[in-house]
């Protein structure tokens, strides 16, 4: 198996930058960036295991929203139990209304 994976980027071919140049001199390529399994970026942030970088990801993002949408619906809102607010005053007049979760959890 390899150590690197191609980015997922639709366009990432297409960017102009010295990076993504290949070939001998008379026919040069754009040709999509390599990523590496163990980047560094990537254990901080996931998606670089896929992109090369946040242009790339943006492109892949709203090239495949709709296919997103699609295969992960939402038919129903999601809900989270709260506790009813309590507004609390500061010294200086700022009301803040302070809003916890409901703690469904049985087995403490």
């Amino acid at each position: 198996m390899s150590d690197y994976q191609w980015c997922h980027g639709p366009s990432c071919h297409k960017r102009r930058t010295t990076n993504r140049i290949r070939g001998v001199k008379g026919s040069k390529v754009l040709r999509t960036r390599k990523i590496p399994y163990n980047s560094h970026c990537a254990q901080y942030y996931k998606p670089y295991i896929y992109f090369c970088d946040q242009t790339c990801m943006h492109d892949f993002i709203w090239t495949h929203l709709e296919e997103f949408v699609q295969l992960h619906p939402r038919p129903e809102p999601l809900e989270t139990p709260i506790h009813d607010p309590i507004k609390e005053q500061n010294t200086y007049g700022w009301v803040r209304t302070k809003i916890t979760e409901v703690d469904n959890n049985s087995n403490p």
